[in-house]
């Protein structure tokens, strides 16, 4: 059965039916899916209801290797016990709510920064796949900004100076600026990357902003006028004529493209509500092969 996409935002993203994600195995359905990322760049998924092992296969059918470097890991190790397999909760490795001041909780609220997955590594994230396990009842939505059509957005004359920046991202960078304090073995750990601040996507050849909070200064440039540029950018990117708000419903999967988008969570009443998801991430390797099958 064919796949039908309902735009829901003027730039990007849609929601994709009627499909079992789970029993998607055939190379023409899963082209399909790389087609809608490629136009929308945020796609949502109803009624998935993956269990973790079926949630990482999906991941690799889709789109190949998956990242396991995260930042966290290098604070402690998953309680999920694979560090493919993200754990976008406030839970502690019992499964209780963690108190609010606990350092686990103050690393994870450096997700409420605008940010996109995996940029403090080499190579960087390509699609994120978020599964909604337990969701508060208010609050904590996601919110996701379309960097391409920011791009598209800037004067000429500001494209042109872009042409060639290049960026370092760090992650911790972007949760100090938070006052989150690292140990010296935790910040060796997360060197960081360097990137070019315009990314062209393949498929597509659109060009998009590749800035989030892990953007911490534009290379050769002296730090101070690197940051202003990065926060302009950020700010003029996270207008709302680009930014969509996805409210999260049990059984939700969404995929988004890192290259092309910004995101971030959103508040809740997180030491009395339990919120629980799963978060898959694809590194942004060429697969030859893969692409040349058209599958």
């Amino acid at each position: 059965m064919a796949l039908t996409l309902r735009k829901l935002h003027p730039h990007f993203v849609a929601e994709v039916s009627p499909v079992d994600l789970r029993r998607v195995h055939d190379g023409e359905t899963l082209a399909e899916i790389r087609a809608g990322m490629d136009e929308f760049a945020v796609l949502v998924f109803r009624d998935q209801p993956f269990t973790d092992d079926e949630q990482l296969a999906f991941a690799q059918r889709l789109d190949g290797q998956l990242h396991t470097k995260t930042g966290s890991s290098a604070l402690r190790q998953s309680r999920l016990g694979n560090e493919a397999l993200g754990d976008i909760s406030n839970l502690d490795e019992h499964g209780e709510i963690m108190p609010s001041d606990d350092r686990r909780r103050m690393y994870g609220l450096g997700n409420r920064l605008w940010h996109t997955d995996a940029s403090f590594q080499d190579p960087p994230g390509r699609y994120s796949m978020l599964s909604a396990k337990t969701v508060p009842p208010a609050g904590a939505e996601t919110e996701y900004a379309d960097m391409r059509a920011a791009y598209d957005a800037l004067p000429a004359a500001m494209k042109a100076r872009l042409e060639g920046l290049r960026v370092h991202h760090s992650i911790a960078y972007s949760r100090q600026t938070l006052g989150f304090e690292f140990s010296p073995d935790e910040a060796e750990a997360l060197k960081g990357a360097v990137h070019p601040l315009v990314r062209t996507i393949p498929r597509s050849q659109r060009k998009s902003l590749y800035v989030a909070s892990h953007a911490s200064r534009i290379i050769d440039w002296p730090v101070p006028e690197g940051r202003l540029l990065l926060r302009d950018l950020m700010e003029h990117a996270t207008q709302p004529e680009f930014v969509h708000r996805h409210a999260w419903r049990v059984g939700d999967l969404v995929i988004w493209d890192n290259r092309a988008t910004m995101h971030r969570a959103r508040p809740f009443e997180d030491a009395k509500y339990r919120r629980e998801l799963r978060r898959v991430t694809t590194l942004d390797i060429e697969e030859p092969a893969r692409v040349s099958r058209g599958a």
